[in-house]
């Protein structure tokens, strides 16, 4: 048979195979949910210390975030949450706003994506990979329920 024919077939398997399992076997607690809350978190890279402020948000799974990042620092940083797909540069001295929507349920890092340097903070030696928060993803089922 020509091979042509056979990456015809393989193609049409793998793609009615994501068909079939997208809309019969994928499970609905792995749809995408929203709240229609809004959680406004300011988050600050303070100048010189190699940290972001907040280290933890809270939120819970189908919010809305509304993230005001403020670099107070006299170079650029950058801000990445892998997990909702957002990856923000922020020049020197200046102020962003990314919004975004929870998805998932767990815990998830944000961190500085521009390499930014090092120093010392208090006496302990501080780069740009300590920059690391984290955002804390709760079920949408309150605790009390």
């Amino acid at each position: 048979m020509n091979k042509y024919i056979w990456l015809i077939i393989v193609g049409v398997v793998i793609i009615g195979g994501g068909i079939i399992y997208s809309v019969f076997l994928r499970p609905q607690a792995s749809d995408p949910v929203t709240t229609g809350e809004v959680r406004e978190v300011t988050v600050i890279a303070r100048k010189d210390r190699w940290a972001f402020e907040p280290e933890e948000i809270e939120a819970r799974r189908g919010d809305k975030i509304v993230m005001t990042v403020i670099n107070e620092d006299d170079y650029d940083h950058g801000i990445a949450i892998d997990a909702f797909g957002v990856s923000q540069r922020m020049a020197a001295n200046s102020t962003i706003k990314i919004e975004f929507v929870v998805t998932q349920e767990g815990d998830f890092p944000f961190y500085c994506s521009v390499p930014c340097g090092e120093g010392e903070v208090d006496g302990k030696k501080r780069d740009h990979f300590d920059m690391v928060g984290k955002i804390h993803v709760r079920s949408m089922v309150s605790e009390t329920q």
